[in-house]
């Protein structure tokens, strides 16, 4: 059997396929080491990695304008969303003053912890792959913590939607 070259699968159809797979919602929030102001990026693309030492991953594309801020700062921290927070998601999904309206606090790191988040872990980040139009980041953690109740926004199918037990 011969394996299938990437350039014969379709992006669209890879795209659908790969919707099927139910994620949480994350911002990394890092300091602009260059004007000291608070960056951020949604997303999906995160999970843990080991527990000794402690390591978590996200997947930031190649293209964003984002990312080589929160790269220069060296430190990060991933907020995961609660099921109440699809605005927060489109905000930092979007151009323009992600923050504006954001309530957030320093963490170890220096990095934004975001109030209203399920949880956060703040990290630095360890080392960084290349990985096709993506780079995979990994974070050795530094401290974490989650709110006691809440349920997480979660991303299906190309939609948001809310977990249910």
């Amino acid at each position: 059997m011969s394996a299938t070259p990437s350039s014969a699968i379709d992006p669209a159809h890879f795209r659908s396929v790969l919707g099927h797979f139910l994620t949480g919602v994350t911002i990394i929030t890092a300091m602009d080491p260059d004007t000291a102001a608070p960056v951020g990026l949604a997303a999906s693309s995160f999970t843990s990695v080991s527990l000794d030492p402690p390591l978590v991953l996200f997947c930031a594309g190649t293209s964003s304008s984002t990312w080589p801020r929160i790269k220069a700062a060296a430190s990060y921290c991933v907020n995961i969303l609660g099921e109440d927070q699809e605005p927060l998601s489109r905000q930092f999904s979007g151009k323009g003053d992600k923050f504006a309206g954001v309530g957030w606090r320093a963490g170890r790191s220096g990095s934004p912890i975001i109030e209203s988040a399920l949880a956060w872990i703040d990290c630095v980040v360890h080392d960084e792959i290349t990985a096709g139009d993506h780079v995979i980041v990994l974070g050795r953690v530094l401290d974490l913590d989650a709110k006691d109740r809440g349920e997480p926004l979660a991303y299906y199918r190309g939609g948001y939607g809310s977990y249910a037990r």
